[in-house]
Order: structure tokens, then sequence, then C-alpha cells
């Protein structure tokens, strides 16, 4: 933890990361986390919340399962992951669960897959991000096969807790045993960046303004062959 983050503010402060930012701190630590293929598909294109996890699978014709009423017992600021199996063909996020989660305040939702009514996650403002849209029903389709499990997200494991993070770029995963390293190495590195701009704006070739601040190495591992 650089000098000028303290125990007390560090997770106020990554709340203004970038998803940019903190792909770049995983990467100084060698973590995966970049959801290939996850993007905004409604509402405002920025979410921030520890994960509940839910895996999907094909229905159980002998013994049907339900697509879940989970949404009952979550708590404000909650991140829905819906592990879907990267499914086109039939969604397991529609209108009434994003209106109703817009009203108990959860952070967002994030689907491997797809999700549908996008235009009532837009009227009340809720972050919903997918695979696509497709306004096919999930219902008789795909059941609950797990809650609170590790899930993927694309190509990223997501477990119960970790961090998700999405803006504009996608979504970007850290998990929760890692959560204060990889988000304090991400605001040191942009106070890094930003004194390069500053002293660009001030004159000074980016060239040597690189040199000077290290920025090629920023987001190296130690472990790497470039590090040295």
């Amino acid at each position: 933890m650089t000098d000028n983050i303290t125990e007390t503010d560090w997770f106020q402060q990554a709340q203004t990361l970038s998803t940019a930012e903190i792909s770049d701190a995983l990467d100084a630590f060698n973590l995966p986390g970049s959801a290939l293929g996850i993007r905004p598909m409604a509402g405002p294109a920025k979410l921030f919340g520890l994960a509940f996890t839910i895996r999907f699978a094909p229905i159980d014709r002998f013994a049907p399962g339900t697509v879940g009423d989970f949404i009952d017992t979550l708590k404000p600021d909650t991140v829905v992951v819906l592990d879907n199996g990267g499914r086109l063909d039939c969604t397991v996020w529609g209108g009434i669960l994003s209106r109703l989660a817009a009203h108990k305040g959860l952070a967002g939702t994030v689907v491997h897959g797809v999700c549908r009514d996008t235009a009532e996650a837009d009227e009340v403002g809720y972050p919903l991000y997918a695979n696509g849209r497709f306004m096919r029903t999930g219902k008789d389709r795909v059941q609950v096969e797990a809650y609170e499990q590790p899930v993927a997200l694309g190509d990223v494991r997501v477990c119960p807790g970790d961090l998700v993070v999405g803006d504009a770029d996608g979504v970007v995963v850290v998990p929760r045993a890692r959560m204060q390293e990889v988000l304090s190495k991400a605001l040191a590195t942009r106070d890094i960046e930003n004194r390069i701009l500053s002293a660009t704006l001030d004159g000074m070739p980016l060239m040597e303004a690189r040199k000077q601040f290290k920025y090629h190495t920023l987001q190296r591992s130690s472990d790497s062959p470039l590090a040295a």
C-alpha cells in the first residue's frame, strides 16, 4: 500500500477506479480477471460490489427446478452474477428482476449469457451486463443448479464475495482475498500515470516522462521476464 492510501479510505477511493486500471493491477500480480465477451447492455455502465453467484443448467425433464427467487434474500450493493453457460438462446434475467433489483438497491447484474427487457433496466437505471440480448425466456429451459458456488463469466472464475467491477469497457473480477492489494496497486498506478500526464502537459516529452516514472513496468508482474 502506498503512503497516501490509508487503511480507512482505500476501499472508498477504489470505487472510482476504471476496469482498465484494475485490469493492469491484476496483470501486476499475474492474476486473471478480465471477463471476455461481457459488456454493458442497459442502465448506467458502472457497477462495483461483491458477488452473489448463481449457476444454471439445462432443465431436468423428470424433476424440473426453478429459475430462482434468490433476489428476495439479497442485500443492497450486491452484484448478481449469473452463469448460464454462455447460452445465447434463452434468458435468465428480465424486466421484473431489473425493477425489483433497482428497488432493493442492488449494485447490478452480470450474466454469462443473454438478458432481456433491457428497456426496463434503462428506465429504472439498473446496471445490466451480459454477452448479449435475446427475448426468449429461460423458463422450462434452464433451472438453478447451485447458489453461492464458483461460477464462470466467460473465461473468468467468480467465487462468492469476489469483487465485480464494470464500466463501459466491460467487467473485471478481483478475488476477495487479493482485493486490497490489487486495488491499492491500481490506485498507486493511477497516481503515477497522473504524474506522467502532468509532466507532459507542462512540456516534458512523453518518452522522457514515461522513462522517468517507469511507465512501461507499471503492470508487469514480478516474475515476468521483462520485469528487470
